[in-house]
């Protein structure tokens, strides 16, 4: 017998059991989108390994250790997108969708980071990201946060906490860049491999690391804050003005940096205690640059991605399964006259009845057998039809969920006795 083959590690499946709960949250993703006016694109899932290397930085994690880079048969480099923003960008530039425009744009999908697998951190993961394009001042940082406050809200999600910061300009971090790697070859010695590592390449990653070691060294490094313009101090004043007008709440982090060198002014994190580790749930921020980086003209750009996984994970500790969508009606049929009669009856159904949700039997056995299949479906109801009822024009109508008794009804009865139940 061949040897079974195993799901790639750090990849996993969303088995039928799991996928109403993502269709949940999808669905109110969606949603709330759409109410604020954002819509949706579809990018490819492969890209050119140069456009992550521009956008997201050389010298990153994610270029370095995480990305899945081949050639194709063309000898052309690409790469398992790791993350969404760049690749809309791209797309906005290549379509025509970015120059002396505003847009307001979404997408979801798989990213792929070649990590190691933990819970709430996968080697294919899925993200919703959102862009707005085109917009330049604080109140567009503020609307993508409300966005998120309010999600959160019509998720009854619980205890999520918004960290907040300012990374200024690209001319202002150089600036503070040359302060900070004075400060850290001070302390060269107090770094641990990576860090130093860092120190020429990308020194404000150090302030992000999770060494416990480095705790003290960096919590006394000087702060970025210090070294802003009034003009990037503003804006950051104006968003958390904005912030706390609209009562969302929110903790300063000034170690709070993200991962990609894109980012520009506002940076933001929502994090949670419920899932260990993997704390961030919906991160983004301000990326001014990064147009006219991948060959645009300059333009103003600000986004977020949240990481489905880790929501998903949340939602499971809410009583979000009990909005789940259930079979409504499970049809049970016996005699060769009844599976005829009970498939045309079951699209009438379907034609009366559009979101309805019903299972004909299919695949024989006895009456015994077919109800035990009914209440392994989590049928609200059960409905009988045998030669005979069809000869009556009537059908059984049976409660699953409780001790309701059964009920003959006519057939031509039932679309609005389902009506009125569900």
């Amino acid at each position: 017998m061949a040897k079974q083959i195993q799901a790639i590690r750090g990849m996993k499946d969303i088995l039928p059991q799991q996928t109403p709960l993502w269709q949940y949250l999808e669905g109110r993703v969606r949603s709330v989108l759409g109410r604020y006016g954002y819509d949706e694109i579809r990018m490819p899932i492969v890209e050119m390994t140069e456009l992550f290397k521009r956008s997201i930085g050389e010298v990153t994690d994610i270029v370095e250790k995480e990305m899945y880079t081949f050639e194709d048969r063309n000898g052309d480099s690409l790469t398992l997108r790791p993350e969404g923003t760049a690749g809309c960008v791209r797309a906005g530039l290549e379509n025509g969708l970015i120059f002396n425009q505003t847009q307001r744009l979404w997408y979801q999908g798989p990213m792929f980071r070649h990590e190691r697998p933990q819970k709430g951190r996968y080697r294919q993961f899925h993200q919703i990201g959102v862009e707005a394009f085109g917009l330049e001042g604080p109140d567009i940082d503020l609307e993508l946060i409300l966005i998120t406050a309010r999600l959160w809200k019509e998720l009854g999600l619980q205890g999520l906490e918004l960290q907040l910061n300012t990374l200024g300009t690209a001319d202002e971090r150089a600036r503070y860049r040359d302060v900070l790697v004075d400060y850290f070859q001070d302390h060269h010695n107090q770094l641990d491999e990576d860090s130093r590592r860092r120190l020429e390449s990308n020194p404000l990653r150090i302030l992000d690391t999770k060494n416990p070691e480095m705790a003290e060294v960096v919590a006394q490094a000087p702060t970025l804050m210090e070294h802003l313009s009034e003009t990037s101090l503003d804006h950051f004043a104006q968003l958390r003005q904005g912030l706390d007008s609209a009562g969302v709440s929110y903790v300063l982090n000034p170690r709070l940096v993200r991962g990609l060198d894109y980012y520009s002014r506002t940076v933001f994190e929502w994090v949670t205690d419920q899932l260990g580790a993997q704390g961030t749930v919906c991160a983004g921020g301000r990326y001014d640059g990064l147009v006219e980086q991948l060959g645009g003209r300059p333009t103003s750009a600000v986004g977020f991605a949240m990481g489905l996984e880790r929501l998903i994970a949340l939602l499971e500790t809410t009583d979000a399964t009990q909005q789940l969508p259930t079979v409504d009606l499970y049809l049970i049929m016996m005699g060769e006259t009844a599976k005829s009669r009970g498939m045309q009856l079951a699209e009438e159904l379907r034609d009366v009845l559009p979101d309805l949700r019903l299972i004909s039997h299919c695949g024989g056995g006895g009456f015994k057998s077919q109800f035990k299949k009914a209440d392994k479906s989590q049928a609200r109801y059960a409905a009988i039809l045998g030669d005979d009822e069809v000869a009556k024009g009537e059908i059984g109508l049976k409660p699953l969920r409780d001790n309701g008794e059964q009920q003959q009804v006519k057939i031509s009865d039932l679309a609005g006795i389902l009506a009125d139940k569900l």
